[in-house]
């Protein structure tokens, strides 16, 4: 049992500004083999989440705190949503359905968010990135 308290929050926050990719994720499920996938992700500005797919898997973000938007694309490469995520105007979570480009843009040091999607863990494959000029992303 792990109770998800500020002190948790407050520990991965500061382990994600420690880390290159700026980001440290902390797994609930017990093993990468189980069949859903619950963590939490500790997300700082400008920490890079690749554009991705999951193609076999519903995503959903849960904000415990911070601020992020949700970058949704079609296969073209054109955005066609951009959702802010801030408890402090009452958004705080979405779910973004099998095979659906996506990605982060953190606004908000100290952002946490919990995951779930369903196992066991995939790693993401070639085909399920996508790859934009940096000026085209937003």
């Amino acid at each position: 049992m792990r109770i998800i308290d500020n002190e948790l929050l407050d520990k991965l926050s500061e382990q994600a500004k420690s880390n290159e990719r700026l980001r440290k994720n902390y797994n609930l499920h017990r093993s990468l083999n189980d069949n859903v996938q619950r963590l939490l992700n500790a997300l700082e500005p400008r920490t890079e989440l690749p554009i991705h797919r999951h193609l076999h898997t519903d995503e959903t973000y849960m904000l415990f705190r911070g601020s992020l938007n949700v970058l949704l694309y079609n296969d073209k490469k054109v955005l066609i949503q951009k959702t802010l995520l801030d408890p402090k105007i009452g958004k705080h979570g979405m779910s973004i359905p099998a095979g659906q480009w996506h990605t982060v843009e953190v606004l908000e040091s100290g952002t946490v968010i919990f995951e779930i999607k369903q196992g066991p863990y995939a790693p993401l494959e070639a085909k399920d990135i996508m790859h934009i000029e940096k000026e085209k992303l937003k």
